[in-house]
């Protein structure tokens, strides 16, 4: 199983890869030395530092019942200067 589910395209994070920081929905259980790794074996760059956050899953509400939308856990890595992530620029 991989550590990085998948990319997190927004505004904020276009906004940070300008700045040389990726964002990356991982696993709930991944650390952030198992992000690294995935990282320079997956993209061919060198990581300076890795951030975990853990977001909260929402309340929604279904008709008459309500909910809870999962739980996440994010990673904004920041490279090396000079180095960048094709595909995952701001344009």
């Amino acid at each position: 199983m991989s550590v990085l589910v998948k990319p997190k395209i927004s505004e904020k994070s276009g906004y940070l890869s300008t700045l040389g920081k990726y964002v990356f929905e991982v696993a709930a259980n991944a650390s952030a030395p198992e992000v690294r790794k995935e990282v320079e074996k997956l993209y061919k760059v060198k990581v300076a530092s890795v951030n975990m956050v853990n977001t909260r899953g929402k309340s929604r509400r279904y008709g008459r019942t309500s909910g809870r939308t999962s739980n996440k856990r994010k990673a904004i890595v920041t490279l090396v200067p000079g180095q960048t992530i094709e595909g995952m620029t701001a344009e």
